[in-house]
């Protein structure tokens, strides 16, 4: 491919692989796309493309959809983002929909038989730590290894305040749950390993798991990034799951059934009890004849 479509607040440059989406920094952009820089997608990642007209007059939107568990960034986001903030939304001019709409043909043709399958690891990487940002409750920081919460006196409920400042290493953690701020009731919660998944979780406030969002708290520029590359660290740190032969028990083969025949002279002494039983007249002569017989066939 090699060609590079600039639109507005962002460009993509197409590779033979990948997609490099590079985000501008203007005043009108949004903070998001200033935080992400730039992002290269791998074509794997991507589950279609598609090309439809623009909201404002006289653009068109090349558009991508990720495949689920792809990107850490929109599996944290979890379709809250709202539409002018989306990575894979590129808004263009409408005389350069030919070239978009060769673009989208070329990108859906290299779309493998995978595409409409969810991704088995990320394939786009997350913001780097560390990062961080205040919470209403508390600040929230995150150094690669752990996430650490450390809470604020005019924010933070008592339940909070007990429990102490909290410290949870990344091998602790199942996931993150990200709420956007610009929703009522925004917040991040950390879900750590061993808890059932239909366990009653406290309100957001009263957990020491989570942060609240609140008006200036918690803005998606700050939090989504963080919630992401938390989830990009928890799934890097899951064990590598086991090879289904190896799991299985060694099938083991019987083993061989050795024959041991008793020996003559031992055949000969039965024999010598049996006489004696005979002539006691213990034993009748058909007994006698049929029991010698046996043993004798044992030799």
């Amino acid at each position: 491919m090699g060609d590079v479509l600039a639109g507005i607040n962002s460009s993509w440059e197409f590779d033979t692989d990948s997609v490099l989406i590079r985000f501008e920094r203007g005043i009108r952009t949004p903070k998001l796309f200033h935080v992400l820089g730039e992002r290269r997608v791998p074509y794997e990642a991507l589950r279609s493309a598609e090309l439809v007209p623009g909201t404002r007059r006289g653009t068109v939107v090349l558009r991508a959809e990720p495949r689920p568990g792809a990107d850490p960034l929109m599996e944290a986001a979890a379709g809250q983002l709202r539409e002018t903030s989306d990575p894979y939304r590129l808004v263009l001019p409408a005389e350069h929909e030919p070239l978009a709409a060769a673009r989208v043909s070329e990108l859906t043709s290299v779309l493998g038989p995978r595409a409409q399958e969810p991704a088995d690891r990320h394939l786009v990487a997350a913001p780097a730590a560390p990062l961080q940002f205040k919470a209403y409750d508390g600040k929230v920081s995150f150094d690669g290894r752990a996430v650490s919460f450390r809470w604020f006196w005019t924010g933070a409920s008592s339940a909070k305040w007990k429990a102490g400042d909290q410290s949870f290493p990344v091998g602790e953690l199942r996931g993150v749950q990200w709420r956007s701020p610009e929703v009522v009731g925004g917040h991040l919660r950390l879900v750590r390993r061993g808890e059932a998944e239909d366990r009653e979780r406290p309100e957001a406030d009263q957990d020491p798991a989570a942060v609240v969002f609140g008006l200036g708290y918690g803005l998606v520029h700050e939090s989504l990034p963080l919630a992401a590359a938390v989830l990009e660290a928890v799934r890097a740190a899951e064990p590598a799951p086991v090879l289904e032969a190896a799991a299985a028990p060694a099938t083991r083969t019987a083993d061989p059934v050795t024959t041991v025949r008793p020996a003559p002279a031992d055949i000969a002494d039965r024999i010598r009890h049996l006489g004696e039983l005979h002539g006691a007249g213990l034993l009748t002569d058909e007994e006698f004849s049929a029991k010698k017989a046996d043993l004798l066939a044992e030799l």
